[in-house]
């Protein structure tokens, strides 16, 4: 099975994208919710609406696979915007919804705190040495930090890891972090990983855009036996590295 591609410069993608903006202002209206403060999220989230519209006439959540059941189209916990799990529970649990576009205000006005706060804090790294390198290859999760320092240890040749992006083709000319080895979307996530040749004892980190993808194919790829598989947790809205565009 080969990517789906879809031409995010497409009048047909343009016009369902500006179909699906007015979808998440009528949802943010309705329900008395606002939107991330991280622009990017919203950007993100709200292109994955407009694909999956366009693909299956349905706007599935891009956070969660879409597969075909009975010759019909199904998202994973059937996850439609504003997908039922998200208003009975992680609004009012969590305060956002899982793919983070959706907030409660407390919610929005607690992360604009915390992201003026990481604007001043994360400034600096001292680096890793190339133990403390080789301890963070063996986590099974890794936030955005330990990445960071990750890919500036491996820029410096102290380390050696294949860094995979299971988001879709689209998504990863949206932008995708600079030094990415591989992408293999999860779309087609079997097929193109044995493109891949990947060695089972080879370290290798996967990401997509809040980490449930990616742990989902990580979870895969311990099935299939490759032992040193990691997973950035909170995906790629919580790396602070360099993303190329």
């Amino acid at each position: 099975m080969s990517m789906i591609k879809i031409d995010m410069n497409s009048e047909e993608f343009q016009n369902e994208l500006a179909k699906t903006l007015k979808f998440t202002d009528k949802v943010i209206k309705q329900f008395g919710w606002e939107y991330n403060p991280q622009a990017e999220v919203n950007e993100g989230v709200q292109m994955g609406l407009a694909r999956n519209k366009m693909l299956y006439n349905k706007r599935f959540c891009p956070c969660f696979m879409v597969e075909e059941v009975d010759g019909k189209a199904r998202s994973i916990d059937d996850r439609i915007c504003p997908c039922k799990p998200a208003i009975e529970r992680e609004m009012v649990e969590i305060g956002a919804c899982h793919c983070g576009i959706f907030c409660t205000p407390e919610y929005a006005a607690a992360k604009r705190k915390e992201l003026n706060i990481e604007t001043a804090v994360h400034t600096h790294s001292r680096g890793l040495s190339t133990d403390e390198c080789q301890e963070l290859l063996k986590k099974n999760d890794l936030d955005g930090d330990e990445l960071a320092a990750l890919m500036e240890a491996k820029e410096l040749g102290m380390v050696t890891f294949k860094l995979i992006d299971v988001r879709e083709h689209m998504e990863w000319q949206m932008g995708h972090i600079k030094g990415a080895d591989l992408l293999i979307p999860t779309s087609g996530f079997f097929n193109l990983l044995d493109e891949a040749a990947l060695a089972k004892d080879e370290p290798v980190i996967l990401y997509c855009h809040v980490g449930s993808r990616s742990l989902h194919c990580q979870r895969i790829m311990n099935d299939m036996g490759y032992r040193r598989v990691g997973n950035l947790t909170h995906g790629i809205v919580s790396y602070h590295g360099d993303i190329v565009k």
